[in-house]
C-alpha cells in the first residue's frame, strides 16, 4: 500500500449528519500509518480545482469533535458536475498535493464523480484509493438499505406533519385541508416517512402521495373527498417529484440543475402542494392551506435522529478501513440484519452500481391504493425516525343543562 496525503470533500445538499461523517473520516485518518495528511476540498471537487484546500489535520480537536454536533456542510458543498475537461486539471492538483486517498460524501451524482475521477486516474497510470460515504435525505442511493441524512430529515418531516396535523385538526372549522410538501425528487422515501406521525385512524396524514405512483387528478380529488366526509378534515402528504402518467410535473416546473433534474418549485414558480391546493379549491370551494420546507429538513439538527448520527460517523470511519486494506472505486454501504432488535453492518457496494440511479421505494411498502404505506414500510422505518412525542386530545365530554 502506497502512503501519501488523504482529500475528503462534501457534495450536493447538506444533511443533519453529513459532518459526522466528515469527522469520522478525520479522526480516522488521523489514526492511519498510511494517512500523512488530511486535507478538505472546500467547495467540493469545483474549490479543489481552484486549490482551495483546508489542512484539516492542523484544525483544533474540540473543532473535529464539534462536527459530529453541526448540521450542513462544514466543507461548502458544490453541485459542479464534472467536465472532460476538468479531469488533467483535477489529476494536476492531485498530484500537487501527493493525495493517494480520495473520499467524497454525498448523493448518486458525487459516486458519479468519484468513479470518474479514479477512472481517469487509473488510465493515467496514477494510483488513487477512491471511496465513496454516503449522504442524502432522499435515501435513493442502490448498494444500502438506507442512507446517513436520511432518518433526521425524515423525522424533521414527521415531527411537522404530526405537529401540523394536531393543529389542523383543531382548525377544522376554518380550513378542511392542509397540504404538506416535501423533497424527494424521484423517490417518496420522506414523503412516506410522514406516516410514523399517524397513530389513530384520524390522525394525520390520511394522504400520502409519492413519485412511485402516477399522480391521478380524479382519484386524487376522490380520496380528499372521501377523508373530509370521514374526519371533517383532510392532511395530505405529497412529494415534490410527482408527475402525470404522460410524465408532466405535477408541478409544471421546467427549469433545470447542471445534473438535468428538475427544480420542482423554483424560481418562485408554482408547486405540487400549491397546485394540488388549488385543485381542492376549484373543485370544492374549501378553504385550506399548504406548507412547504423545501430545505429546511434536510440540516435541522434540533431533531436529528441519534441512530443517523452515528451511523454517519461510522460510515466515515468504514470508509478509512476500506482504504487501508487497498479498497478502490466503491462506496460505504449499510445492511440491516433486524429491525428488532435493531442490528446493522457495515458492507461496499461498486460505485458504477450507485451513480447517477435513484432507487425507488418497493411497491410492497404502499398500500394497494398507493396514497398511503404498508405495515412493512413502517417497521423499515421505526428504528430509523426514533421515539415521537406523545400528544393528548381533550374528551368530547360536553356541558350539560340543568
Amino acid at each position: 500500500m502506497i502512503k501519501g496525503n488523504a482529500l475528503i470533500g462534501q457534495s450536493g445538499g447538506p444533511t443533519s449528519v453529513i459532518n459526522s461523517s466528515l469527522a469520522g473520516v478525520i479522526e480516522k485518518a488521523m489514526k492511519s500509518a498510511l494517512i500523512q495528511n488530511i486535507y478538505g476540498m472546500n467547495y467540493g471537487i469545483e474549490g479543489f480545482m481552484q486549490e482551495l484546500i483546508f489542512d484539516l489535520g492542523k484544525q483544533p480537536s474540540k473543532v473535529i469533535k464539534g462536527l459530529r454536533k453541526t448540521p450542513s456542510s462544514a466543507l461548502g458543498s458544490s453541485r459542479h458536475k464534472v467536465q472532460e475537461k476538468d479531469f488533467p486539471v483535477i489529476l494536476n492538483v492531485l498530484k500537487k498535493f501527493n493525495i493517494r486517498y480520495f473520499f467524497l460524501i454525498g448523493g448518486n451524482d458525487t459516486m458519479d464523480t468519484i468513479h470518474r475521477v479514479e477512472e481517469y486516474c487509473k488510465k493515467q497510470k496514477y494510483e488513487l484509493h477512491g471511496i465513496g460515504i454516503p449522504k442524502t435525505v432522499d435515501n435513493d442511493l442502490f448498494g444500502t438499505d438506507h442512507t446517513p441524512g436520511f432518518a433526521s430529515a425524515a423525522r424533521s418531516n414527521i415531527l411537522n406533519v404530526l405537529q401540523g396535523g394536531v393543529l389542523a385538526r383543531d382548525m377544522q372549522r376554518v380550513d378542511k385541508f392542509v397540504i404538506y410538501q416535501t423533497i424527494g425528487r424521484d423517490a417518496g422515501w420522506l414523503a412516506a416517512a410522514t406516516a410514523m406521525a399517524r397513530k389513530s385512524e384520524e390522525d394525520a396524514p390520511h394522504l400520502i402521495y409519492c413519485p412511485e405512483f402516477h399522480f391521478n387528478r380524479d382519484k386524487f380529488l376522490k380520496d380528499v373527498d372521501k377523508c373530509i366526509k370521514s374526519y371533517g378534515w383532510v392532511s395530505i402528504v405529497c412529494g415534490e417529484g410527482l408527475k402525470y402518467a404522460d410524465g408532466t410535473a405535477v408541478s409544471a416546473s421546467t427549469t433545470k440543475d447542471k445534473f438535468n433534474n428538475t427544480e420542482f418549485g423554483a424560481m418562485g414558480g408554482a408547486s405540487v402542494a400549491t397546485n394540488l391546493h388549488r385543485m381542492i379549491v376549484d373543485e370544492f370551494g374549501y378553504r385550506g392551506e399548504f406548507q412547504i420546507t423545501e430545505s429546511l429538513i434536510m440540516s435541522d439538527f434540533a431533531r436529528a435522529s441519534e441512530v443517523d448520527l452515528e451511523e454517519a460517523y461510522q460510515c466515515g470511519v468504514e470508509a478509512v478501513k476500506l482504504a487501508e486494506k487497498g479498497e478502490s472505486g466503491v462506496m460505504v454501504s449499510i445492511k440491516r440484519l433486524s429491525n428488532r432488535p435493531y442490528k446493522i453492518a457495515f458492507d461496499k457496494v461498486p460505485l458504477k452500481e450507485v451513480a447517477v440511479s435513484a432507487k425507488p421505494m418497493p411497491l410492497d411498502y404502499f398500500n394497494k391504493e398507493g396514497n398511503h404505506v404498508s405495515s412493512k414500510f413502517i417497521d423499515y422505518m421505526k428504528p430509523l425516525a426514533g421515539e415521537m412525542p406523545k400528544f393528548v386530545r381533550l374528551e368530547k365530554i360536553y356541558a350539560k343543562k340543568k
